[in-house]
């Protein structure tokens, strides 16, 4: 069973520099329902660690302090 799983796992890898958007796992009092945002912004990979977490900052440098796992991220392509 563990096999079958794994085999339609996605590995995920991201690298320094990766440019990434968040998903949004909090809802708002005003948001809009189901056309609310899924992802947040563009973020970019500051540190990788090897239990999936993952260091994000801004665009313009700012780090945030939260680590934030792999499986909420997806890479962004501009």
């Amino acid at each position: 069973m563990a096999r079958a799983f794994n085999a339609r796992a996605r590995h995920r890898d991201f690298n320094h520099g990766d440019l990434v958007l968040r998903k949004v796992l909090h809802f708002t009092p005003d948001s809009r329902g189901k056309f609310s945002y899924k992802y947040d912004g563009s973020f970019v990979v500051k540190e990788v660690f090897s239990g999936g977490a993952v260091v994000l900052s801004d665009m313009d440098g700012t780090e945030n302090a939260l680590l934030v796992n792999a499986d909420a991220i997806k890479k962004y392509y501009p």
